[in-house]
């Protein structure tokens, strides 16, 4: 089981140290959005001891996976989609069992749990569906303050760092209304518990005060310091880019991105396929001008709010030492 990548790594349970797994074929991948355990749903069940599992994947030894980080609305699924290449490479979008050491370190677990379950983690989703694919992840964006300790307890990792501007994040937030309003909430929460909101100054009282575009900011400026930070520190493991230049040059930036994870195919067919040419949540036809279109619209609808919390973004982000753009692109 354990040799064959079909059988997904779904979820840890903390509480038995032990892995969930899912049958899940290509067929499966394409037609979840996400990895979440409603998508997954409720196929074949089997479960092993976590030390089980190390054992056997340290003797099969895949190559490290390639993990896309992104800190929301960056088109960051859309990149994923674009790694279905058969024979060659697979992405996968969120994976359940990541978004669970996440949990387990928000509940204050023992960091040797956290780091065993992590280690675990990121080599049963190197397991390739087909022998010779390489396995591109993209987790959850609150996995971002654990891609440190990923980096120390699998050096191999190769990163890409993926982020939208400021604006077009906020407008984002803004365009979904009372659900992206509460999300942004919710991500800033567990970013304070993670550690991740201390550089700012603030008490959680004044947390609380701020607006809900206010936290988007700081949620968003958070995030961009983290990958600062990340590409500072492992220079040769990671590259950053801005989804303008991914959706403005898409063959140049896949080109380069398959160069950094060491993946060789084809960036011509990928970039006109249909991850670039249809919506990665409902399929509906949608290419570079539909999304200009869609930010363009909710930029205009809320371009007061919007303008103003990025201005005081921009003075939180001179106070707090964080660049609004990130060193180490992938694409000049």
């Amino acid at each position: 089981m354990i040799g064959d990548g079909r059988w997904l790594a779904h979820r840890y349970d903390a509480a038995t140290d032990a892995v969930q797994f899912r049958w899940f074929e290509r067929d499966d991948h394409l037609r979840a959005t996400f990895l979440s355990a409603e998508e997954v749903g409720d196929g074949p069940l089997a479960a092993l001891p976590r030390a089980e599992c190390l054992a056997a994947v340290r003797a099969i030894a895949p190559p490290p996976v390639r993990l896309i980080l992104h800190s929301a609305f960056c088109c960051s699924t859309l990149l994923t989609n674009a790694f279905d290449l058969p024979g060659t490479a697979m992405g996968l979008s969120e994976p359940m069992i990541l978004n669970d050491v996440v949990g387990l370190r928000l509940r204050g677990g023992d960091p040797r749990q956290v780091a065993a379950a992590l280690d675990v983690a990121l080599r049963l989703l190197a397991r390739p569906l087909v022998r010779g694919e390489a396995m591109v992840v993209k987790p959850s964006n609150l996995f971002n303050p654990l891609a440190p300790l990923a980096l120390k307890l699998q050096p191999g990792l190769r990163l890409l760092l993926l982020h939208a501007p400021l604006e077009d994040y906020l407008g984002s937030v803004a365009r979904k209304e009372i659900e992206g309003r509460a999300w942004v909430r919710e991500l800033m929460w567990k970013l304070i518990r993670l550690g991740e909101a201390e550089r700012f100054g603030l008490t959680e009282e004044e947390l609380y005060r701020q607006t809900d575009l206010q936290v988007a900011a700081l949620g968003w400026l958070a995030q961009q310091a983290r990958f600062e930070e990340l590409a500072a520190e492992a220079p040769q493991a990671v590259r950053t880019i801005g989804s303008p230049s991914l959706m403005g040059s898409p063959e140049g930036a896949l080109a380069a991105l398959g160069r950094h994870f060491g993946i060789d195919f084809d960036a011509e067919p990928v970039a006109s396929g249909p991850a670039f040419t249809r919506h990665s949540k409902d399929g509906r036809a949608f290419d570079a001008a539909g999304r200009q279109a869609e930010r363009d619209e909710g930029l205009a609808r809320h371009a007061r709010e919007v303008a103003t919390v990025t201005e005081w973004a921009r003075r939180m982000a001179q106070f707090a030492r964080i660049p609004m753009t990130l060193p180490q692109p992938v694409v000049g």
